[in-house]
Order: structure tokens, then C-alpha cells, then sequence
């Protein structure tokens, strides 16, 4: 049998759907549910090898080849770019990309510079510079949402799902930047040297999504 394939997944919540939707295939995930500690564990029937890392790492190891797949948010694959094939929009962990602001403030009035705060600066970079509009980024860690209150940012550029956090802190959604959910990248080389396992996994996987 040839080396098993390695598939890298962004701990968490997309882990879970992932391996969900590798049960759905009729793969054994057992090892993968009870890891404990370990982060390389086995699907011995489908020969893969699971891989459990951190939504940036995951692009870092399939794009040098180091696992041949990776299932990471779209939000992830935005801010980093990168070289490898985007092939299946898998549907799950669906948020969005939204530009925020205090409640009733008119952010797109006046000539001044607007000041960005976010976690995702190439995000909220591109999606400025698409409008021709200056502006000043400023990188945040944390609770983006306190650079409004704190009046650092005229506005932020956040991944939302449900709003929540924002109503509670007195911000709104002024504009949707971009959807997100989880895809599955693969390396450019593992596709061309190991094509027919990885197209015929990928078959499997859209027939039950």
C-alpha cells in the first residue's frame, strides 16, 4: 500500500465537522476522536494520516508539501494567499467578513483618512483598496471590538457569525465584506504525483456534502 496520504485540519470546530464528514464516507475515525495528546493520528482504512494544527499552519504545511491536504477556513486562506489549489468549498463553518462600526456612525463621510483595527490587516487592506479609499490598518490581537469604543478605529473589519458580540458592545455591520466557510486545499505537487487517490477522495467527498 502506498504512504498514506496526510490531510492537515484546523483544530476545533472544523476538526470535528471534518472528521464527521469522513465518518459520512465510511472511514473509521477512531484514533482521531480518542487522540488525547497525539496531533498525527491514522484513518487506516482510507489511508490517511491526520494532521491536527492551527488554521495558519495548515496552509504553511500544505503549501511545502509536508501534508498533501487541508481542510481551513476561507477567512485563513484570504489573510495568508499562498500557493496551492483551493478545490471544495465544504460548506461548514459559514461566518462572514463584516466592516463594523459604532452604532449610527457615518463611516463613509468625510475626507479624512479611516482607521482600520482588525486581525486580518490583508483583508481589510484589499477590500479598501477595491474602493480606491485610504486608509490606516492597525493590527489588534484581541477583542477587535474595543477599538471603536476606545475611539483607536472609526470602524473594524471582524469575522462575524451571529452579530451578538457587536449589538452587546454597541457596534453594527455596515457592510459584508466576504463569505466564509471551510475549504479543502491541496498541495500542487501531491496532486499531480498521487492525482487519481486525491481526485477520487475529493469524488467521494462532494458526492456527500
Amino acid at each position: 500500500m502506498s504512504k498514506p496520504i496526510r490531510i492537515a485540519l484546523t483544530k476545533g470546530r472544523l476538526e470535528k465537522d471534518t472528521v464527521g464528514l469522513l465518518e459520512k464516507l465510511g472511514f473509521d475515525c477512531t484514533a482521531v476522536r480518542e487522540k488525547g495528546r497525539k496531533l498525527i493520528l491514522p484513518v487506516p482504512d482510507a489511508n490517511l494520516e491526520v494532521v491536527l494544527a492551527k488554521a495558519n499552519d495548515v496552509i504553511t504545511y500544505v503549501e511545502h508539501g509536508v501534508c498533501d491536504m487541508g481542510v481551513v477556513g476561507k477567512d485563513t486562506i484570504m489573510e495568508m494567499k499562498g500557493k496551492f489549489f483551493e478545490l471544495v468549498d465544504l460548506g461548514f463553518g459559514r461566518c462572514k467578513f463584516a466592516l463594523a462600526t459604532k452604532k449610527g456612525y457615518d463611516f463613509y463621510s468625510g475626507y479624512g483618512i479611516k482607521t482600520i483595527a482588525t486581525k486580518y490587516p490583508n483583508v481589510a487592506r484589499s477590500f479598501f483598496e477595491k474602493k480606491g479609499m485610504d486608509t490606516e490598518i492597525i493590527k489588534i490581537e484581541g477583542s477587535v471590538e474595543l477599538a471603536p469604543l476606545l475611539e483607536l478605529a472609526d470602524g473594524i473589519v471582524d469575522i462575524v457569525e451571529t452579530g451578538t458580540t457587536l449589538k452587546e458592545n454597541g457596534l453594527e455591520v455596515i457592510e459584508d465584506v466576504a463569505p466564509i466557510s471551510a475549504r479543502l486545499i491541496v498541495n500542487t505537487v501531491s496532486l499531480k504525483l498521487r492525482q487519481a487517490e486525491i481526485e477520487s477522495l475529493i469524488e467521494k467527498i462532494q458526492a456527500n456534502l
